[in-house]
């Protein structure tokens, strides 16, 4: 993926490197809604030089029917524009969208609602495109343990089938939005490494839906990749800046080092819709936890990447750390779980 440098308006070390490097995006949310066209929303990862992004088809409050529309809807538009986009099952499949020039594209699953307490349906949505799946999110469900709720709330039994079978499939597992007991027995029991996709440290704010140090560590430990997000509300006083986000990458590093540290910004490109869901599910976005305090919500854009790149070279990063980090972990995790 490569656009000029001036579009980016950094230097051109920092242009060549982020053109020249795996950039991955492990979390985006278009609308979810059945609409096959808004695919086409996903230009925007193009024109940041991202190679592959995984999308959210779905939500703990989201019903599995509606859930497998929007997979199928996405996953027509993107089948049906080759020339641009690439529906990704493999690593080797990001390394072909990266050489043609196409954006590489998976999906994910925040919680396991939509699988109804159904473990068959996982192969299901795996056969769809699902390649990354989370326990819980923010609140107890059949699986596991959400943020929001009990921390000493673990997996359930249908939970640690969940697990078994995601390894088995080759889907990964991914600990964001949940308890921090529910963390632990992902880390312990999961065969293959453990992510989380899109959290902040709460050593750069303190807030239940971002993680401690130890967690980082212990996710680091199967293997893992913390994937930073770009929430305004998480990262501080809803600041979406590209500072923000850098002292947040900065600080995970400091924490598990550049190999275990990786992107998932969380972009939201329906505000409107965001904000019927915070209205609507008072309990999954509790009060106190500043999601129903600001308007809009900022978070930080997949076109601030590039700025990323030419800060991380300013702090003194050298190249190998940050090819990890622009993408290059997530891929090698993608290469160990999913083939």
């Amino acid at each position: 993926m490569s656009a000029p440098a001036n579009a980016w308006g950094i230097d051109e070390a920092a242009a060549v490197l982020h053109t020249d490097a795996i950039v991955w995006d492990q979390h985006g949310c278009l609308p979810l809604r059945p609409d096959e066209d808004s695919v086409d929303q996903l230009e925007l990862y193009r024109s940041a030089g991202v190679d592959a992004v995984s999308i959210n088809i779905g939500f703990d409050v989201t019903s599995p029917l509606d859930t497998f529309k929007v997979t199928a809807a996405f996953r027509r538009g993107i089948l049906a524009r080759p020339e641009r986009f690439l529906l990704a099952s493999t690593a080797a499949d990001v390394r072909e969208a990266k050489r043609s020039g196409r954006l590489a594209v998976t999906f994910d699953l925040e919680g396991t609602e939509p699988l109804d307490g159904e473990l068959a349906l996982l192969s299901a949505y795996h056969a769809l495109g699902v390649r990354t799946v989370l326990i819980a999110y923010n609140q107890a469900n059949r699986a596991g343990g959400g943020c929001h709720d009990d921390p000493e709330i673990g997996l359930t039994a249908f939970g640690r089938e969940l697990v078994v079978e995601m390894n088995r499939l080759g889907i990964l597992v991914d600990a964001t939005h949940c308890s921090p007991r529910t963390t632990y027995d992902l880390f312990e029991l999961s065969s293959q490494p453990v992510v989380f996709t899109h959290s902040v440290a709460k050593g750069v704010k303190e807030h239940d839906r971002n993680i401690t140090d130890d967690q980082m560590r212990a996710c680091a430990a199967t293997g893992g990749v913390v994937g930073v997000n770009g929430v305004g509300i998480f990262l501080g006083e809803n600041d979406a800046s590209t500072e923000a986000l850098v002292r947040a990458v900065d600080y995970a590093v400091g924490v598990v080092g550049p190999e275990h540290v990786g992107l998932g910004l969380d972009y939201v490109f329906d505000q409107d819709e965001l904000n019927a869901y915070l209205e609507e599910h008072r309990d999954t976005f509790p009060a106190g936890g500043g999601y129903g305090d600001y308007f809009p919500h900022r978070f930080v854009s997949p076109l601030q990447l590039p700025e990323l790149t030419e800060a991380l070279i300013g702090l003194g990063y050298d190249e190998a750390a940050l090819r990890g980090i622009l993408g290059g972990n997530f891929l090698r995790v993608a290469e160990q779980v999913w083939g």
